[in-house]
């Protein structure tokens, strides 16, 4: 088994979690660079900017490089702009704005389903339906059911792209977690094998589901989600589990010396 060179940590849940950073979290990502691995974030937050998620991390106490960090949002970018796309999208107001292939009006090529909770109505939701069946490729940052927050759990965009999914016959083509090209593209920065890489998260349908299908080896935090994952039984697919990534570094020491 290949030694391991480098860690794709997520970050909600992970990191932090519920507003507040996660014990131990700025510490554990110290040490894993001391130790030599080379570091990525991956997060499907799907309502902000880069550039405004590395700001709050650094609330946190985590310095996060611009090309550390790897967002569904900029993976769409790139994909819209090299297809020369007429993009119907339903996203929150500041990530509409950054969109360059975004039409006025149709005809669309492709539907881009994130965080909506600002514009979403029936209109909207009826147009990204019409342009799907149209022919236009349904694309969505991500999928997850649900997101925490201080004030309880929140319906997230998977429900959205179901609802369009549903309605139009057509399965969306996910861009985030858990995407395997998602996590191959943050080995590839890194100059990396997917063997040789790490990925440690929360979530199992996302962080685990995909760093498996891609051939990362994968750590499961029992923060975040994983409480509720395991009510549901869908933990223990993970290569290792750890109480929380304060626990990391232990962990990937030994890793490192096989």
């Amino acid at each position: 088994m290949a030694a391991v060179r480098a860690v794709l940590l997520d970050l909600e849940g992970t990191l932090y979690a519920n507003e507040k950073v996660i014990d131990g979290a700025t510490e554990a990502v110290a040490e894993l660079r001391k130790l030599g691995l080379g570091v990525r974030f991956l997060t499907n937050t799907d309502s902000k900017t880069a550039e405004r998620i590395r700001v709050e991390l650094a609330g946190y106490g985590l310095t996060v490089a611009a090309d550390e960090l790897f967002t569904p949002v900029v993976a769409a970018q790139r994909l819209l702009t090299a297809a020369g796309a007429r993009t119907y999208a339903l996203l929150s107001r500041e990530l509409i704005g950054l969109m360059p292939t975004v039409a006025a009006a149709g005809p669309y090529t492709h539907v881009l389903v994130g965080d909506c909770r600002e514009t979403l109505n029936y209109a909207a939701l009826d147009e990204a339906f019409r342009a799907v069946r149209g022919g236009a490729e349904l694309l969505a940052l991500q999928r997850g059911r649900y997101f925490k927050r201080v004030d309880g759990d929140h319906i997230d965009t998977g429900a959205v792209v179901a609802a369009i999914e549903y309605a139009s016959g057509v399965t969306a083509r996910v861009l985030g977690k858990p995407a395997e090209d998602f996590f191959r593209l943050a080995a590839a920065s890194l100059g990396a094998q997917a063997a040789e890489c790490v990925v440690v998260g929360d979530d199992a349908t996302t962080d685990v589901a995909g760093g498996r299908a891609a051939g990362l080896r994968t750590v499961q935090v029992r923060t975040g989600k994983y409480a509720d994952q395991s009510a549901e039984g869908l933990t223990g697919n993970a290569d290792h589990e750890v109480d929380s990534v304060a626990g990391l570094p232990a962990l990937l020491r030994e890793l490192t010396a096989e």
